[in-house]
């Protein structure tokens, strides 16, 4: 009887959390893409994807906003092949074969295999999942405020989304100056944040401090978040998009 009482309790907590929208993140791009759009006052025109993966993030936007300018930050050399082909002809994709981070150099992108969606710069122990996380290459990594100057001429940045398992923060930390030209941030939480021993705390004072408002993207919409709690620190994948009171 006490295993069943268990059994229950477990399925009542993860479909709490899940209402919330924690956990809610996985298979969910059509969704986010939606929240993130609907937060924003004017049509976007510029987007930035880091960690675009194979692309399904970018192809969202695309569906959605035609004419939206989009530049795609993607380190795997197998994704970042792909990704030129998917976008082969569309003159507003613009791929970029690189990490980015806090500071420009190489760094390690560990995974469980060639082109994974899990690739992360962190070497995660995943053996509780039956995972080999052995695979390893060389990539190269720059810090976005470098790009932003110079390769966007220090542009208004309508969206951002980050995605790069478990170095989002490190990515926030190379914006600079950049940061306060971005109207919305989407960002990823979850697992891989163990491994790189970041905690949703980081982001709630990271963002607060510079004047953005924190929403949890749920099966509803948006849920804002009035005050950290301990709570927060759920290590399964959640979205949440920080939103610049001083520019939206």
């Amino acid at each position: 009887m006490r295993q069943i009482i268990f059994k229950f309790a477990r399925f009542l907590e993860r479909n709490a959390c899940a209402l919330q929208g924690k956990g809610y993140g996985a298979g969910t791009v059509d969704k986010e893409v939606k929240v993130v759009l609907s937060l924003l006052k004017a049509t976007p025109r510029l987007a930035i994807d880091i960690g675009g993966n194979i692309g399904n993030y970018t192809a969202e936007l695309r569906k959605m906003t035609h004419a939206l300018e989009i530049h795609v930050f993607e380190p795997s050399k197998v994704n970042t092949s792909y990704l030129e082909r998917r976008f082969n002809g569309d003159a507003l994709v613009k791929v970029i074969s690189a990490a980015l981070s806090d500071q420009t150099g190489v760094a390690n992108l560990f995974s469980d295999r060639p082109g994974s969606t899990l690739g992360s710069l962190s070497k995660r122990k995943l053996d509780h999942f039956n995972m080999d996380f052995s695979h390893r290459e060389v990539v190269s990594t720059i810090r976005f405020e470098d790009y932003w100057r110079e390769q966007l001429a220090g542009r208004h940045l309508d969206l951002v989304k980050i995605d790069v398992e478990g170095h989002e923060l490190e990515v926030l930390e190379g914006f600079g100056d950049a940061l306060a030209n971005v109207a919305a941030i989407q960002f990823e939480f979850g697992g891989a944040n163990i491994d790189s021993k970041t905690y949703f705390q980081n982001f709630w004072y990271f963002f607060k401090d510079r004047g953005f408002n924190l929403y949890r993207i749920t099966p509803f919409g948006p849920q804002e978040l009035r005050r950290y709690s301990e709570s927060e620190e759920f290590f399964s994948t959640t979205n949440y998009v920080a939103l610049n009171t001083d520019v939206v």
